[in-house]
């Protein structure tokens, strides 16, 4: 863990119970004197160092040593427009994604996402948080959700289109937006929309899953 989120995180005295009392005592067995790192999230780019000063059978006292601005984010930005897939997929990959950098995902109900999946936006900002605390990352990924790859294309023009052709992803690409498609690709009629974008793939002889497809985009794009 990099730090810790808590709500009354920046306060001079910061009082602890329940789950994170319990991770910090009996998981991470921090004594007193130890200096613990904190962040607010509703200002998570300030560092916040407490001093833990006494400790109970329910609670733990900390009293604030220092803020400071500190700031940690990926140097590029990538934006993520993936067609719906089962949130359980998602699941398994959002914390990769997280850590790589990524810095929005759209979900799309493109023609072939199955209509009954539908993204679980409050479990994955959970995801997320535990996420942030474990790689020190200092701002929350974005969501958001379209109709369809239409609609999706006519707001973000630029964005290029991860499917099946011959050009290859180089190490040397860099851009914002990427599409992916859901299990089963792309229809015949959202392939002939698309056209009018650059598409490109991974060399890989491999077909990828989707969620597969999405960490390795990130990460070829990111790193």
């Amino acid at each position: 863990m990099i730090y810790l989120l808590d709500v009354n995180a920046g306060q001079d005295n910061l009082l602890l119970k329940g789950e994170n009392y319990k991770y910090l005592i009996k998981v991470r067995r921090h004594q007193e004197g130890d200096r613990v790192a904190f962040r607010n999230p509703q200002e998570i780019e300030i560092l916040h160092t407490y001093e833990l000063v006494s400790i109970e059978p329910r609670s733990a006292a900390f009293e604030l040593v220092s803020s400071q601005r500190l700031e940690v984010k990926a140097e590029k930005e990538l934006h993520i427009a993936w067609c719906v897939i089962d949130s359980k997929s998602v699941e398994k990959v959002l914390a990769s994604l997280n850590e790589i950098g990524v810095k929005k995902i759209s979900f799309i109900y493109c023609e072939r996402s199955q209509k009954n999946f539908k993204p679980d936006l409050k479990r994955y900002a959970r995801i997320l948080e535990a996420s942030n605390q474990q790689c020190g990352r200092t701002s929350f990924m974005e969501f958001d959700t379209f109709k369809s790859v239409a609609k999706f294309i006519e707001v973000y023009p630029d964005t290029k289109v991860f499917d099946f052709t011959q050009k290859t992803l180089g190490c040397e690409s860099d851009f914002k937006t990427v599409l992916i498609g859901c299990e089963g690709g792309f229809s015949p009629k959202e392939k002939e929309f698309l056209k009018q974008q650059e598409v490109f793939r991974l060399d890989t002889p491999m077909v990828l899953r989707s969620e597969s497809a999405a960490l390795a985009v990130a990460a070829k794009i990111l790193f």
